[in-house]
């Protein structure tokens, strides 16, 4: 049973693993609010919201090296690589997700930090059941999961981040509102939540 993690919280990843752990996933589900009542029905026949997942890599030196999304599917070295985009949130399960082959990353990499935005500039207020989970990609297990219901007029959300320790790797739910529409808007953000 995976542990359900609070905003700020941080859990050893291989120990929930109970192995070493060597490829894990991150998912990403949500729904579009659906209108309520007569009117909302009738102003609102379009109810699909496009929310991206992306993940930036951060290095030792708190630099931000490269970027997964929608535009870029797969990380320079192969071993990030994202699921394609899904811009309705229809459908059960994981909307978009993003692996990671974390034996093979370089020893330099130091965070992984996964965001989502609304391309469209759709806020969260028309976002519900969201969710980020890490599953280890190996055995199938769900290791955490982070409720992301935080609705409001932000179009941003610095989700989760990985940090690699002494031991294994770190995940932290971080739940930080940012108004940025694409993961280049969230660079900054992102590297700033890697220090809190």
């Amino acid at each position: 049973m995976s542990i359900s993690l609070a905003k700020k919280q941080t859990i050893s990843l291989d120990k929930e693993a109970g192995t070493g752990l060597r490829k894990i996933r991150m998912g990403l589900g949500w729904d579009p609010v659906k209108p309520s009542g007569f009117f909302g029905k009738l102003l609102n026949s379009d109810t699909a919201v496009d929310l991206d997942a992306s993940c930036i890599v951060v290095d030792s030196d708190q630099r931000p090296v490269d970027m997964v999304w929608f535009r870029q599917l797969t990380s320079t070295d192969g071993l990030i690589a994202h699921s394609g985009d899904n811009r309705t949130g229809d459908g059960s399960g994981d909307d978009e997700t993003i692996s990671v082959n974390l034996e093979a990353l370089s020893g330099n990499i130091a965070h992984l930090v996964f965001t989502v935005n609304s391309f469209l500039g759709q806020t969260f207020e028309k976002v519900g059941n969201a969710y980020c989970r890490i599953v280890d990609d190996v055995t199938g297990k769900e290791l955490a999961r982070f409720n992301l219901s935080d609705q409001g007029q932000h179009t941003g959300m610095i989700m989760a981040c990985l940090t690699r320790t002494a031991s294994g790797w770190n995940v932290t739910a971080v739940g930080q509102r940012s108004n940025g529409r694409t993961v280049a808007d969230l660079g900054n953000e992102a590297v700033a939540a890697v220090n809190a």
